[in-house]
This record gives C-alpha cells, structure tokens and sequence, in this order.
C-alpha cells in the first residue's frame, strides 16, 4: 500500500463511542491492534505521523484534531470506528462521542458532515476513510448508513452494521485490516476491503468502497475484487485495481517463500504466503484445504520469525478451520495443528499475551486430545501459575 512521494503522510486514528447505557459498539477496542501496525503502513507512506483519538468527549476537540490532519501536505489516512446516530431535528448524521446521550446528541456529537467539510480542502486522491461503524436503529431506519460519502477526490472503504440486540458490537472489519498488516502481509486497500468483508461477516451489514468520483450528484462505487460469501457493493461500477502478485506461471511457491523466510526477510515471506492464501480463498473458498494449507503456512513462517504469540494464533484458526470442515479430532492434520499451537503457546515468555491466549487452547484441547499425553491439564496447569504470577508480585 506504499504510496509514491516525498511528503510524509497522516493516519487518524479515531475511535469512539458513548460512555454510558447508549453505548452500542466497543470502538476502543480495535485501538490496540491498529497502533502496532508500523505508522508507515497506516500512511502508506516511507514517513508517517499517528494520531490516535480514543473516545473523544468534546465534538470541539475532534474537529481541530481533523482540521490539522486535513492541513498536512501528505497522504492522510482516516480510520474511524464508532457509532452513528440522527438528530431529531435536521435528521443529520452524528458520530456519538464518549458523553453522546439520545437527548444532547446534538451538542455532544460530531456531524458527519464536519468532517467532510474538513476533508474538502484537500487534493483529491490523497484521502482515504476507512470506518468500521455501528447505527442505533432510527439511523439505520432512515438510511443513514447511506448518506456517508464524503465528497469528491475522497476514497471511502468500510463496514455500516445495524445495532446487534442485546450486546455490544466489535469493529471486527477494521481489527481483520490490523491483523493482515501485522502478518505482514500488504494487499491493496480493494483486496483487504473484500477479505475483511467476508471475514467480519454480512447479516445485514453494508459494505462501502466509494471512490469519490461524482456520478449523478454522488460518488461512485469501486469494484472490490470478489471473495467467497462477500456482500456486494450496491451499485458497483467497476473500475481497475491492482491484482494480487500471483506469478502468471503457477510454479510452486514455497522453495522461494522459504528461502526469503530463511534470509531473515520475514515480511516478505509472509506478504508472499498471504497473497497465496488470498488467491486460494478467491479461487476455492474461505474455508477450503487450499486456503488452509496457506494459513498453516504462515504460522510456520511466524515460527521462523520467532513470532510464538503468532504463530499459535495461527496454528489455532488453522485448527478451528478444519473442525469447522468436520474433520475429526483424531484426524492427523487437526492434532498436528493443534499440537503446534500448544509448542508454540510454551515458547511464550510474556505473561499477560500466554494469559490472553491460554482460554482458546484449553478449548481446543478439549476438543483435540493429542498426542501428547496430559496435554490438557499441562495448559490448565501452565495458566494457572501464570494467574498466580501477579499475586506473586502483589
């Protein structure tokens, strides 16, 4: 996603939502998994500047922040995860912010219509929004997750959901854009767009990819590359973007992603492992043994990174893939997959990431036995002295 000049660039990262009983997404959430992606892959630019606004209180407060980002000269980047809402009165678009409450909506929110104002002072084709965002139902209702386009010269790619009854919502389409990015891996923004869609799912969502040309007093759609199951863009007019980097000869891949993972060139063995397992997903499914096969890949190549806390992530969603096949759990692959998560979930030395992903594994071990006889109780085992840990130290 490496954007061509010589300004550095700006990525905004705003997250927000009410502090209160009106609060339908956790938008603060996504926060940590953007801030450790490299601020030059946020920008796409070689130099980058980060802001990070999480759960903004005063409407005041955000507009100067986005004032001064929309001034810089580079390439600016918004990534917005939140909650929408319209006023009773102007029936206008509003982000609520941490002290949005139904009542004072319009005095405790940011409209929308602010930041495009904002964004409109700048050379088109240097902005790009990205929104992962949650609408109460009035909002939803009257079609606010239609009036977000933010003007000409403007690319906008993002999720638009319904409130989900009864729980709080996660900006899950923008934490899959953290997690390819900390892979390694740098699909276009087309690409991305369309693996996070499948990914963060479709029951009702809306799934924007605007390109701010002016079509009949609107913006126009840009034609995401399609995935298995992805919710179509409405209206789409195609128009071109780059393809994945797939050799034209379908020669096999793995002797050279092996000999850049063994160079020390571990982001460009991952990136080329991704893009493989992108094209799998296009070519066979999300779910199929293609694109497992390219997902047990890279939780190797993270093991050759010395990436453990990775690499068992990756062996688990491996594992959990081909269950979800209703491959058995003696089956050899699903116990392999499983013991190499459990291998790598040892070779963790920080306390607080073995703790976060010590639940998945007991689940899985639960499920998948193993080879490994007491593989079970020596998880529970290990997580139990980790929670004593802090106890310890007390």
């Amino acid at each position: 996603m490496l954007i061509k000049g010589d300004d550095p660039g700006t990525a905004l990262l705003l997250a927000a939502a009410p502090a209160n009983k009106s609060r339908l997404v956790d938008a603060a959430s996504v926060l940590p998994g953007l801030a450790a992606v490299a601020p030059a892959v946020l920008a796409g630019t070689a130099a980058a500047t980060v802001v990070e606004l999480a759960d903004p209180v005063d409407p005041q407060t955000v507009l100067t922040r986005i004032r001064a980002v929309a001034a810089a000269p580079g390439p600016l980047f918004l990534y917005v995860a939140g909650q929408l809402h319209l006023d009773g009165k102007q029936h206008q678009v509003h982000l609520a912010l941490a002290r949005t409450t139904p009542a004072s909506l319009r005095y405790t929110a940011l409209p929308w219509a602010w930041l495009a104002h904002e964004l409109q002072v700048r050379a088109p084709g240097t902005t790009t929004v990205l929104v992962d965002l949650v609408c109460d139902p009035t909002a939803w209702e009257r079609g606010a997750q239609d009036g977000l386009a933010l003007g000409p010269g403007v690319l906008l790619y993002g999720r638009v959901a319904p409130a989900p009854r009864r729980q709080v919502a996660t900006p899950d389409y923008l934490k899959t854009y953290a997690e390819v990015w900390r892979g390694g891996a740098r699909p276009s923004l087309a690409e991305l767009h369309a693996y996070a869609a499948d990914r963060a799912g479709h029951d009702n969502a809306r799934y924007l990819a605007l390109d701010g040309t002016p079509s009949g007093g609107g913006a126009a759609p840009v034609q995401a590359p399609p995935v298995a199951g992805a919710a179509p863009v409405p209206g789409a007019a195609p128009v071109p973007v780059q393809a994945p980097a797939v050799p034209a000869v379908q020669s096999d891949p793995h002797p050279a992603i092996l000999a850049a993972a063994q160079a020390g060139r571990h982001g460009e063995a991952a990136s080329m492992a991704a893009v493989w397992e992108s094209e799998a997903m296009r070519t066979y499914g999300p779910g199929s043994l293609e694109a497992v096969h390219w997902l047990e890949v890279r939780a190797d190549l993270a093991r050759l990174a010395l990436e453990p806390a990775r690499s068992c992530e990756l062996w688990m969603a491996a594992a959990q893939a081909r269950l979800a096949r209703h491959q058995s759990t003696d089956d050899t692959d699903v116990q392999a997959a499983v013991d190499r998560a459990h291998h790598q979930w040892e070779q963790l030395r920080d306390p607080d990431r073995a703790r976060s992903l010590g639940p998945a594994l007991v689940t899985l071990r639960r499920q998948v036995a193993g080879r490994r006889r007491g593989a079970l109780e020596a998880v529970q085992r290990r997580i139990e002295q980790l929670e004593a840990v802090p106890a310890a130290g007390r």
